[in-house]
This record gives structure tokens, sequence and C-alpha cells, in this order.
């Protein structure tokens, strides 16, 4: 008797080029797992297809005539929940995490408006984050986009700072060094966490995420703007203060270290051949455990694979405390079950229970 296969992966492909969308469907015409059940030219028929055929994931274009994608998307979490990865093209950074912010699963750029089928590596990349679509959670998909953005003050749709936030008259060391392991989902979380820290906070907050090295400035711009941790991508020599920010750059790796006035110090650079993923989660937690050991805070988020595993290790051995999200929020739940099945985990919380945990750093 033979064993039941499982079930295909349902495909909607939206973008308004024929061509593109010929070209994504092509992607999948020789893998089992994903079955390619419609395509769109707008959101509207997007929206349409969607309710006829319920997709298990869409890929988005965000420029369309007639319903762009922003609105596609806030009509499509309103209503049915779906994950989406957007293809958009490296010029349009803010219009990505716009789209994250409303409820995109995760994104693929592209280099120019067409994907031709020698853009292997840009297949690749399709290819495997429609197959990330196996380990998502349902519950998880909700979007960050109309959030207040700190504890108190009036909310705003792009989520900025209510009121000025004024820097610390001079450089001030953080109580507490917390470190962040973050991918597939990473962002809409890293969003939430930093909407949250209250000016009192007496955190420094180092986040390795893995992103493409042309959104990560983008990124932590967007970051800055939720609250009062002055966030920015990190440059070799960085010092992280109290109320700093820094995420890795793409395509480079982080480490902190302990200078000669004891100061937390960023060294940034290329990434080892050792290095299984850059950005390295597993470096930046393992350096920020041996410079601040029991003030150390790990958090392993969202994201496929177990990057993060060796660093909340470190940390955990070192004295410092190491918090996993949970199955229940977590997106993917890959990078933070592989640290709790590793058993150097001291926490499993909520995201939401997260963000209030490192809001609450003394």
């Amino acid at each position: 008797m033979s064993t039941p296969s499982a079930p295909r992966i349902r495909l909607l492909v939206v973008d308004d080029s024929a061509y593109n969308r010929r070209n994504i469907a092509d992607i999948f015409l020789n893998v089992p797992e994903v079955e390619v059940i419609g395509k769109a030219a707008d959101g509207e028929e997007a929206l349409r297809l969607t309710t006829l055929l319920k997709p298990d994931v869409i890929t988005l274009d965000l420029e369309m005539p007639r319903m762009d994608g922003f609105t596609f998307l806030r009509i499509l979490m309103s209503r049915q929940p779906t994950p989406v990865i957007v293809v958009s093209s490296y010029s349009q950074k803010e219009n990505v995490f716009k789209a994250l912010e409303l409820g995109a699963l995760d994104f693929v750029t592209k280099p120019d408006r067409q994907i031709t089928p020698d853009a292997t590596e840009l297949r690749e990349q399709i290819l495997s984050k429609v197959l990330v679509v196996k380990n998502w959670r349902p519950q998880a998909l909700v979007p960050h986009g109309l959030r207040r953005p700190a504890p108190s003050g009036p909310w705003t749709p792009e989520g900025g700072r209510p009121t000025p936030v004024p820097a610390p008259p001079v450089f001030q060391q953080p109580r507490q060094l917390v470190a962040i392991a973050s991918s597939t989902g990473g962002p809409s979380a890293l969003l939430e966490i930093f909407s949250k820290v209250p000016p009192t906070s007496g955190a420094g907050i180092v986040v390795a995420q893995h992103m493409p090295d042309k959104f990560t400035r983008t990124f932590a711009e967007r970051l800055d703007r939720r609250g009062p941790v002055r966030t920015s991508e990190a440059q070799d020599g960085d010092r992280v203060g109290l109320l700093t920010g820094f995420v890795c750059p793409g395509r480079q790796c982080m480490e902190v270290i302990r200078n000669n006035s004891n100061d937390y110090v960023l060294r940034v650079g290329p990434g080892a051949q050792t290095d299984r993923y850059v950005p390295s989660a597993d470096r930046l937690l393992k350096s920020a455990a041996s410079a601040a050991r029991e003030r150390c805070i790990g958090v392993v988020l969202t994201g496929m694979g177990d990057d993060g595993v060796e660093g909340a290790r470190a940390i955990f051995n070192n004295g410092g405390t190491v918090i996993a999200e949970s199955q229940e929020t977590a997106v993917v739940y890959g990078m933070p079950a592989a640290a709790v099945r590793a058993g150097v985990v001291h926490k499993v919380l909520p995201l939401p229970a997260i963000a209030e945990f490192i809001a609450g750093l003394p």
C-alpha cells in the first residue's frame, strides 16, 4: 500500500507583467511540492481568485494598475489572511517594509522590472521562500502597520514617533545588552519589539536579521522611527550605548567586543567560510555572550533553520538569559524551536511578552 503524498502548496502569482507571471510560474514546473493554481494581473483580479481558489501562498508585485499591492494586502489580511511573498525591485525599499507591516510574510528583490529565465539566483530565492510556507504558523500572520508606536501617545499609520525623543546628553553604557536573532517573519516582529521599548529602558540592542544588503539600512531607519531606541545600520567601530540599536548590514557579520574603556564596540566585516549564514546570528550572540556575560539577553525570533542556537548556548553558559519566541506567534517555528530542542533557553514567550520583557529591562 503506497503512502499518501503530502498536499501540494497552492500558489497564486500576482504581477501586472504577463512576462513576469509566466516566468514566476515556470519556476515551479518541475517542483512537485508546488502547484500554480492561478495568475492575476492586478489586485482586483487577485482578490477574486483568492476567494475562489483559496491559495496557500501568493507572490505579489506591489506596483499594479486598478488596485495596487498595498490595497490588496489590506483587504486580504482583513478577509482571508494568506502568506504573501512580495517580489519587488531594489529601488522600492520603503514599499517593501510597508508591505511587511501590512502582513506580508517575506520579500524577494529583483534588480529590475523583468524576471528573466536566466535570473538563476532570483528564481531560487522565490522557490525557497514559497517552500517556507510548509512551516508557517497561520495564527502568526498579523499585520503590524497600524499599531501604537510607543507605550503612550497617539498612533500614526507609519509608526513614527508621536513626540521627539531627546538623546541622552552624553554617551552612557547600556545596563543590559540585548542580542536578537531573526529571519523569515523577523522584520515585523522586530518592529513590534522596538515600538514597545520605553525611554526608561536600560537596554542597548544589536540585531542579526537575515536580509539582503541593500535593505538593512532602510530597515534600521524604519526601526528608528518606531520609538526612542536610536537605531542605525551598524558600522565597524560603533559603540553600543544606552537606548541605541544596531542592525547588522546585509552580506556582513557583526560582533560585540569590549574596548580599553570597557565600552561595547561593534566589529563589522565580511563573513568567514565557517559562517553558515551571513549575517550570522551565531557569531553575534557568541560575541555578545563573551562581552556582556550575565548582562546579556539573547532573543531567538521566527525563522527557518537553526542559526542562533550556538550563540544562545554561549549566552546560556555565560550566565545570561535566553528567550525563544513561542510556536504561538512565530511565523516560522524553526530557529526558536532549534534553540528549545538544544536545551539552551530560559524562557519561551509569545512575541508580545518578549516585547514586554525587553521593555521592562531596568
